[in-house]
């Protein structure tokens, strides 16, 4: 019996590291449209520290799922997944590949896994009276009370992202079941996609740390100290939102209000970077059907080795899949 799932392709991997160019590259190969993986590349306005595609990317290749709320919106998951789920299904029925694209690994599986994460009922009650303890004692603090319950959990979620840290303790608090165990107990339903992941890394973990300080010296020449102040000025930013907790911005707001240098904030980027970056690959290495390639191994010097090697990956996957 012939396999009549959707085949996508997927390309993950951490930040900076070339993930971009090389969905760009297969789009134009095998006549796709881009799909963004981005928890922060959906808010409209924040461009440059979220290093969204440039607008005649978009023009050249069709792009989904950027620019798709205010930064002061609520999003999730399991509305990206929906959302997600609907640009697959209408790009593939135009003919088109479906490719995915980005770094937020839960959004990544969150689609490709068909989990459905069910529909708890939020506590306002309780969201806000640990928002407020965050307010007090700092993000600092409201991470150690998750460390101290679901340390696994912890360990995917930034401090700062005081609104992912909530929200794990407020499943605790209706469920009884910390997150991970909610996560591990989710209904995890067949996927509807033949998918085939790309996951770019670097051998030399350096060369990825010097894209990644690259890439910040290049995002403070494109202004983005002026589009945080914009986005200050619009009433965006707030400190329990997640895009006010992300990275790049979240520094920016520390050397407005006065409390770094301009120069202490870049390096405070710089190293947030590297730290997501390792977190990235950490979710990317729990997952076997993961192919990766390096764009720093010495038979890539010349770009066309590491687009070959993509497209015998692609090409053998497919081949597997639709075996009768």
């Amino acid at each position: 019996m012939i396999n009549r799932k959707i085949p996508v392709i997927a390309v993950a991997g951490p930040t900076a590291s070339g993930k971009s160019s090389l969905a760009m590259r297969l789009c134009k190969d095998y006549n796709g449209e881009l799909i963004s993986c981005d928890s922060m590349q959906i808010y409209r306005g924040m461009d440059i520290g979220t290093a969204k595609p440039s607008l005649h990317d978009r023009a050249e290749i069709p792009h989904h799922l950027i620019d798709i709320c205010d930064p002061d919106e609520d999003f999730s998951a399991a509305a990206f997944a929906e959302l997600a789920q609907k640009a697959i299904a209408d790009v593939h029925a135009r003919g088109k590949t479906p490719i995915l694209c980005g770094g937020t690994g839960l959004y990544l599986d969150s689609v490709l896994n068909g989990v459905n994460f069910g529909d708890m009922e939020p506590d306002p009650a309780y969201r806000a009276e640990l928002l407020q303890f965050a307010e007090t004692n700092g993000a600092q603090a409201l991470h150690d009370r998750l460390s101290a319950i679901d340390p696994e959990a912890a360990g995917t979620i930034h401090p700062n992202n005081i609104k992912r840290v909530a929200r794990a303790l407020e499943i605790c608090h209706l469920s009884g079941m910390t997150k991970t165990e909610w996560d591990k107990n989710a209904i995890r339903n067949e996927s509807p996609y033949s998918a085939c992941i790309l996951a770019l890394d670097y051998k030399n973990r350096e060369n990825l740390y010097a894209r990644i300080h690259l890439r910040v010296d290049e995002m403070f020449a494109a202004g983005l100290e002026n589009e945080v102040r914009a986005l200050l000025n619009a009433g965006y930013l707030s400190p329990n939102t997640t895009a006010g907790g992300a990275i790049g911005y979240k520094e920016l707001l520390g050397y407005i209000r006065g409390e770094m240098t301009l120069a202490e904030a870049s390096d405070a980027i710089k190293t947030a970077t590297r730290h997501y970056a390792k977190r990235q690959l950490t979710w990317l290495r729990r997952n076997e059907n993961v192919h990766w390639l390096y764009p720093d191994n010495e038979r890539y010097e010349d770009d066309g080795h590491l687009i070959a090697d993509a497209h015998a990956i692609i090409d053998i996957h497919t081949v597997m899949s639709y075996r009768a």
